[in-house]
C-alpha cells in the first residue's frame, strides 16, 4: 500500500449497518457548534468513602446516603433507572421513583401490563440506578423483582392524589395510542366514571426489588473512585472494594 493509501485508509472510520455489509464514514472534526462530549469533565473532590465509613449492612449504607441527598436538596432523590430485559434477553431501561424501602427491599408502583410489567413477568432479575450528581455519588443494586401484596398496593394508591389516580385508570402504559386528544379524552372519561372515592385497577400495582448486591460509588479525583460491594450469601452480607 502506498503512503498516500494509508493516510487515507487512516483516516477514514467504518461502522456496521447491516449485516455482512459495512459503511465508511470519513473522519472529520464535529461542527463548531457542536458540543464535543470527549470535552465535558470534572473531578470529583467531595468526599470519600472507605470501609471504615461502611455500615456493615448496605440498607443501612443506604439509608445514610438517601437520608444525606434529601439534605443536601438533590432533585427528586427518589428517582432510580430501573434496568430489565424481555424474554429474548434484550434489555430496557427507564426513570422510575422509589416509593419505600425497608430491610425486605425498594418498592416501585406500575402498570402491570406496561412493557416494565410483561418483562419483569418473564425475567425477574433486575437493577436499580440512582445517581445523586451532586453528592458525585451512585448506588447500583441488584435483585429479584416481585409483586408486592394487594393491601401494599392498595395502601399507597389511596395515598395518590387523584388526578394521578385517574391517570392510571386511563393509560394504557406502553400501549400504542393514536394522538394526545385521544388519551385526554380517556381522562375525562374516567373523571366522569369515578365521581368519588377512584379504586386501584386491577392491573396496577407495586413491585419490590429483592436485592442481592449493592454498590456504593463514592467519585474521587482522577478517576479513582470509591467502589464498595455487598453481596449476599446464606443471609449474611459481605464487603469488598472494586477497582475504578
Amino acid at each position: 500500500m502506498h503512503a498516500a493509501d494509508a493516510r487515507a485508509t487512516a483516516s477514514m472510520r467504518v461502522s456496521a449497518t447491516a449485516p455482512g455489509r459495512m459503511r465508511r464514514h470519513s473522519s472529520r472534526p464535529m461542527s463548531a457548534s457542536a458540543t464535543d462530549p470527549a470535552q465535558l469533565r470534572i473531578e470529583y473532590r467531595r468526599a470519600a468513602f472507605g470501609e471504615l465509613d461502611a455500615a456493615p449492612n448496605p440498607f443501612d449504607q443506604f439509608a445514610r446516603w438517601f437520608d444525606e441527598a434529601v439534605a443536601a436538596a438533590i432533585p427528586e432523590p427518589n428517582a432510580m433507572t430501573l434496568a430489565t430485559v424481555d424474554a429474548a434477553g434484550r434489555p430496557g431501561a427507564r426513570i422510575v421513583l422509589l416509593k419505600g424501602f425497608d430491610a425486605s427491599g425498594f418498592v416501585f408502583h406500575t402498570n402491570y401490563d406496561s412493557r416494565k410489567g410483561r418483562e419483569l413477568a418473564a425475567a425477574p432479575h433486575v437493577a436499580l440506578l440512582f445517581f445523586w450528581v451532586g453528592l458525585e455519588r451512585q448506588v447500583r443494586i441488584e435483585g429479584l423483582a416481585e409483586r408486592a401484596s394487594a393491601a401494599e398496593s392498595d395502601a399507597y394508591f389511596a395515598a395518590r392524589p387523584r388526578a394521578s389516580q385517574l391517570s392510571a385508570w386511563a393509560s394504557p402504559q406502553s400501549a400504542p395510542i393514536p394522538d394526545r386528544d385521544w388519551l385526554e379524552r380517556q381522562a375525562a372519561s374516567m373523571q366522569a366514571r369515578f365521581v368519588s372515592d377512584v379504586p386501584r385497577p386491577p392491573n396496577w400495582g407495586g413491585v419490590r426489588v429483592v436485592p442481592h448486591r449493592f454498590e456504593f460509588w463514592q467519585g474521587r479525583e482522577s478517576r479513582l473512585h470509591d467502589r464498595l460491594v455487598w453481596s449476599r450469601a446464606n443471609d449474611r452480607w459481605t464487603i469488598g472494594r472494586l477497582a475504578p
